[in-house]
């Protein structure tokens, strides 16, 4: 369903069953998949806030399907031509949220209201982010994170872990993990890589490497959490 008010512009892409709604706008520079909502006043595939970037480079942003784009959400296009700006499949997305160009999110992410990605800014499965949260450009957020309402996020976050303030890691998402079926001893190895990773006195990347090479821990989730701090 598209609103009369509604602005799509020549060469966006609208999959299957989309809704676009009063006064959104969806960008020649657009992909949307299958039934993706874009919400009042949103603007989808917007030019990116950049000072150099030439306007005539081909970009792209593109929302996987089943995503929900609340009123007021902007998502920039990429910088680089043939570049794209990534909201992946059943994402939520909710009012005033910003995700600036070249960002890649990851599926099923929540984005509350207020919600400021810069550019270059990387977000894994599964996270919640917080109402209000600025999240500094190049910065990674791992999968399943919780970032806490009104927080600043200038370093990496990694994945499964709870972020507060101004990056304070205050635990691991054990909540989020339950809620995905995650087994218990998995959970379990996950606290004792993250007890050793936090816990340690060293250079954080030296003591995960260490702890990956060790064989000790077997499970996916505590291997992409130690992997997590390896290879940014």
């Amino acid at each position: 369903m598209i609103h009369p008010t509604a602005i799509i512009e020549e060469g966006a892409q609208l999959g299957a069953g989309c809704e676009v709604q009063a006064y959104a706008v969806v960008t020649k520079h657009a992909v949307l998949g299958d039934r993706v909502v874009v919400g009042s006043f949103a603007v989808i595939g917007g030019d990116p806030q950049h000072l150099k970037f030439d306007r005539t480079t081909p970009t792209k942003a593109v929302i996987g399907a089943g995503t929900v784009l609340r009123e007021h959400v902007t998502v920039n296009r990429s910088i680089y031509a043939g570049g794209r700006t990534v909201v992946g499949e059943n994402c939520y997305l909710m009012t005033a949220a910003h995700v600036a160009h070249d960002c890649e999110v990851e599926h099923d992410v929540v984005l509350a209201n207020n919600v400021m990605l810069a550019g270059h800014t990387s977000v894994g499965a599964n996270t919640f982010v917080g109402g209000g949260v600025a999240v500094h450009q190049f910065t990674r957020i791992g999968e399943g994170a919780m970032i806490s309402g009104v927080a600043r996020v200038a370093r990496d976050a990694a994945p499964f872990t709870m972020v507060a303030e101004r990056d304070e890691v205050i635990g691991l998402n054990v909540v989020g993990l339950r809620r995905r079926g995650v087994p218990r001893a998995s959970i379990a190895e996950l606290k004792a890589a993250f007890h050793e990773v936090y816990f340690t006195t060293g250079n954080i990347r030296e003591i995960a490497a260490r702890a990956l090479a060790s064989g000790r821990y077997g499970s996916a989730e505590a291997r992409r959490f130690l992997e997590f701090f390896t290879s940014g």
